[in-house]
């Protein structure tokens, strides 16, 4: 099913006022790896990415 317009441009208004974007690459096949873990876990990837970022940045901060 398609989405309405009024539903694009509020997903578009949300996005440009709550969310930023970081674009990194991993070698070929890692995606995937990452994508099964996350799934494993309950998570989707951006969820796990997130989780893994805030647990390291919190770790190095004893260090």
């Amino acid at each position: 099913m398609a989405r309405s317009e009024a539903v694009v441009r509020a997903q578009k208004k949300y996005e440009s006022d709550k969310v930023e974007r970081i674009i990194f690459r991993v070698p070929k096949g890692k995606k995937d790896l990452i994508d099964s873990h996350a799934a494993e876990m309950g998570e989707s990837m951006a969820s796990f990415l997130n989780r893994a970022i805030d647990e390291t940045m919190e770790r190095d901060k004893t260090k």
